[in-house]
């Protein structure tokens, strides 16, 4: 088929990557000049693994272009896909101003088609709120009399792991109102349900819509029970590893998204659970359990820093008690195997630091340069883990990593002033910690003092 990816961020990159790794001619389109120019030679601008390799595969083999004219493909295209940023706005709600603005486009352009042709599908794949498919029908509308039809196909993707998430889906939800707008999709979308077994939903689009919300406010509300089962555990003296363990084997429950740590980031559940509270106002519908899931993560996020403040006997109103004081953080990145750093817990932690005096000295095997972007000279940046700990009081760790890991703790005991370390990630056992004389603390399980270590 012939498609149009319209939006080359995140979900656009790898949605025309990954269509085109299934046999369909795609043409991605982006108004930044400097980037289609940048993507045209194969060179992606955002970190997720296996995405460079399929965009030069098939920008050499012609399955896949980039331009940043719409209209070049719209003639002939069975589906236009939007892709583009739906940023949260003041009131926490979806800003559709790009949504809007591309199905404007998209009618002006559909004027380049015949009048014979089959309707255009146009899909939201940009997470949109509800009712959004009638809006951006309303507005294509204005501009054509040509035949299209809008339909919801809400992206399940998770940074990090989004290739293999698009190539073997566990399910793909559509929401249409024809027989044809699902015949379009179903060829899409056939040869990764065919490899993954995965389960196709079609339903009409407010329900499509609603159902990645859903879903993503589900997984934040396991992630912020966790985290809040986990600080108990500490209290009482509970292991919260057995825990997870034992709750997730119950089938009603599972094991996915049960591993505490210090709050979710990252450019969907934050932004999606506001805009999902907002609906709920407008519709005289509270999301309280929602609300308080917000609430505990922002209390979540500070898990560390408080940490710290009592380790090292911070008082309140004290200015400076961490001056002359030196941190290495591991981890800047919201999670591992991405560059993400939006709404990620690591720069809340270096605000905290610095803001009590103590240099800070940061790694990342991704998110370095998106850091110094931000935040610039605020902290110190390390070419490598161990390089971090030279001399600092305490290694933090705020992302999952596996290099991290798989770190040499004796090298890292020895470059540090002292083995101490923060587990934000519960990347070690204390068991190990303490046998190796560490003063060590993580999460819903025993501190380690390390008694025989000096402060």
């Amino acid at each position: 088929m012939q498609v149009l990816v319209i939006g080359s961020g995140y979900v656009g990159l790898v949605a025309a990557a990954c269509f085109a790794e299934a046999g369909h001619r795609i043409l991605g389109v982006d108004v930044d000049t400097a980037k289609v120019a940048t993507l045209s030679r194969g060179e992606s601008p955002i970190f997720e693994p296996g995405l460079d390799d399929l965009l030069r595969k098939h920008l050499a083999s012609g399955a896949l272009r980039f331009t940043t004219d719409l209209r070049e493909g719209i003639a002939t295209a069975d589906a236009a896909f939007i892709c583009v940023g739906t940023p949260q706005s003041e009131d926490g709600s979806a800003d559709m101003k790009y949504v809007l603005a591309v199905a404007g486009q998209i009618g002006q352009a559909m004027a380049l088609r015949p009048m014979e042709a089959k309707p255009l599908i146009v899909v939201d794949k940009s997470t949109v709120p509800v009712g959004t498919a009638a809006q951006v029908h309303a507005e294509i509308a204005a501009h054509t009399d040509r035949a299209f039809e809008v339909v919801s196909n809400p992206e399940f993707l998770r940074e990090g792991s989004a290739i293999k998430d698009f190539l073997e889906p566990d399910r793909v939800v559509v929401g249409c109102r024809t027989d044809h707008a699902e015949t379009v999709m179903k060829g899409l979308y056939q040869p990764f349900l065919d490899r993954s077994g995965g389960k196709w939903f079609r339903m009409d689009p407010p329900s499509a819509e609603l159902t990645k919300y859903a879903a993503n406010a589900m997984l934040a509300l396991r992630i912020s029970f966790i985290n809040e089962i986990a600080n108990l555990a500490e209290s009482v003296g509970a292991d919260v590893d057995h825990v997870k363990v034992a709750i997730g084997a119950d089938h009603r429950i599972g094991p996915a998204f049960l591993n505490p740590g210090p709050g979710f980031g990252g450019s969907c559940f934050p932004k999606d659970l506001q805009a999902l509270l907002k609906v709920g106002r407008e519709h005289g519908q509270p999301m309280m359990t929602l609300a308080t899931t917000v609430e505990a993560n922002r209390h979540q996020k500070q898990v560390l820093l408080r940490k710290v403040k009592a380790h090292f006997g911070v008082k309140a109103g004290v200015p400076g008690p961490l001056k002359g004081r030196r941190f290495a953080l591991w981890g800047l990145a919201f999670k591992a195997d991405t560059d993400d750093i939006r709404e990620s817990m690591a720069l809340e932690l270096i605000d905290g630091l610095v803001t009590m005096g103590a240099e800070v000295v940061v790694h990342d095997f991704a998110a370095m340069d998106a850091v110094k972007a931000k935040i610039g000279t605020k902290v110190r940046y390390a070419e490598t883990p161990l390089a971090a700990c030279e001399g600092a009081d305490a290694l933090l760790i705020a992302t999952e990593w596996s290099q991290y890991r798989h770190a040499d703790l004796d090298a890292v005991a020895k470059a540090l002033k002292a083995p101490r370390m923060f587990d934000g990630r519960n990347l070690f056992r204390p068991e190990a910690m303490e046998a190796k004389g560490w003063i060590y603390q993580s999460l819903g399980r025993r501190s380690v003092d390390g008694a025989t270590v000096k402060a």
